[in-house]
């Protein structure tokens, strides 16, 4: 996924342009019946899993250039998944009944850790249900709340860094980001108090995310798959994090000021069903796990991403600096710059459901029960909608809106990220300060590689640079 010399746009070469149409969708009992499976990659199944765990990237690319936009490969998900990266496809998956499309995150990595109640890992009506508790605190209305808070732990950050020599930024914006999630979500009103449970679980997933990308914490992951309950290592760093999890939920339950409390953690735990339930302390804890650890895995390295790429692309970069600084059409510049890294370099890199009734894609079958995953990065590299697909050019979405089923780095449909708004506020409130007050070069002139930690794709060095100079 390394920078290219981008071409130049003309009126014959826009900058995005639209998939040729592929039929998709739920197969009728004896309708289509020339549909053939699709190709399989013609390597051992171990190979495969090996190939695709270390090297995610290069496998897919390979695949769909010599197999074809749909194909289906043999790996760590029962049934051996297949890969789509058309839009029509991926319209058909985000608008069917969930019913007939449950969410592959049931039965993903994530599963041991956020735990079967949370929102990201149900299906069927308990998602449904989940989800329509957790929408109001990501309402817009919400997130205006946020915005200050954000932008002060933005600047309060950016005034630490150090100056003329090499800094890693994905540290850089983790930091801001677990001081968004303890005032936005936490409620503590700025840093967690050392000393308070608050404190202990972000110290505790900072620690963790640390040592997620270790040998011993890949072996760790690999003991846990396929299973619905943590087991070994993971069993240990978990019981550690349950502790100030269910400590947090434990003291917000005694607060007397919970019904007048606006954090996301209040809010959560004042939600009640349309019988007047309330979630249990389980249901909370998977929850506010699941609201932690997503914000704060995607957002920050979408910033680290970002970064990465502008430094390595002189036009962009002197585009952003220049729109915020002179105030004109800031808001733009900076909108396009997250489209743009969020296309070329997603933090999630796929998704996946498994169909309940046989599916048609393209000129594919998929039988019941088949997992398809679609391949974000197949998609947001697709050569006719992104013309010059793997150069960085956030001026292609001038005067363009993202499509629905073409940029999807948040899914869609029921299952699209409910922190989708939140992510967006805290990326245009921190690239923007960032590029008002900070003038940043590359350390390395070649581009950082994707490193894979569980289902994240971030910087392999940090997105290392050297902040030249701050302006007040």
């Amino acid at each position: 996924m390394s920078a290219v010399s981008p071409a130049p746009a003309t009126a014959e070469r826009p900058l995005v342009g639209s998939a040729p149409p592929s039929p998709a969708g739920p197969i009728e009992p004896g309708d289509a019946p020339e549909l053939r499976p699709p190709p399989e990659v013609p390597l051992p199944r171990f190979r495969q899993v090996l190939a695709f765990s270390a090297r995610e990237i290069e496998f897919v690319f390979r695949w769909r250039r010599e197999l074809g936009e749909v194909f289906r490969f043999r790996g760590i998900i029962p049934g051996g998944p297949t890969i789509t990266s058309h839009p029509d496809h991926v319209r058909s998956l985000f608008t069917a009944d969930p019913e007939i499309v449950p969410s592959l995150t049931a039965e993903s990595p994530l599963l041991p850790i956020v735990g079967p109640n949370s929102v990201l890992t149900a299906n069927g009506p308990r998602h449904l249900r989940q989800r329509k508790l957790l929408l109001p605190p990501f309402h817009g209305e919400a997130i205006e709340r946020y915005v200050a808070a954000i932008t002060a732990i933005a600047e309060r950050e950016i005034d630490s860094w150090p100056l003329n020599r090499p800094v890693a930024l994905a540290p850089r914006m983790q930091a801001i980001t677990l001081d968004v999630i303890a005032s936005g979500i936490l409620g503590t009103g700025g840093r967690a108090r050392r000393g308070t449970p608050e404190h202990g679980l972000l110290e505790t997933i900072k620690r963790l995310t640390a040592l997620s990308t270790t040998p011993i914490a890949k072996l760790g992951e690999l003991m846990n798959l396929g299973h619905r309950e943590a087991v070994g290592l993971q069993r240990r760093a978990l019981s550690i994090l349950d502790h100030f999890t269910y400590g947090v939920i434990e003291q917000r339950r005694g607060d007397p000021d919970l019904e007048g409390r606006e954090d996301i953690l209040s809010l959560i735990m004042r939600a009640r069903t349309d019988d007047g339930e309330a979630l249990s302390d389980s249901e909370v804890r998977d929850e506010l796990l699941t609201v932690i650890l997503a914000g704060f895995e995607t957002t920050a390295n979408s910033l680290a991403w970002a970064w990465e790429r502008l430094v390595r692309n002189p036009e962009a970069y002197e585009a952003l600096r220049e729109g915020v600084r002179s105030d004109e059409d800031a808001e733009g510049v900076v909108e396009r710059v997250i489209l743009e890294t969020m296309r070329n370099r997603p933090v999630i890199p796929a998704i996946g459901r498994r169909v309940q009734v046989p599916w048609r894609l393209g000129d594919y079958r998929v039988e019941a029960g088949g997992p398809v995953t679609v391949s974000i990065l197949l998609v947001h590299h697709r050569e006719d909608v992104y013309p010059d697909p793997f150069a960085y050019r956030p001026e292609r979405w001038i005067g363009r809106k993202p499509g629905t089923y073409e940029w999807i780095p948040f899914g869609g449909g029921t299952r699209r990220c409910l922190g989708a708004s939140l992510a967006m506020a805290e990326q245009r409130v921190v690239l923007t300060a960032m590029a008002r007050r900070l003038d940043i070069e590359a350390v390395d002139a070649e581009p950082e590689r994707a490193q894979h930690r569980n289902v994240t794709m971030i910087p392999a060095r940090g997105a290392r640079v050297v902040i030249r100079s701050r302006r007040p």
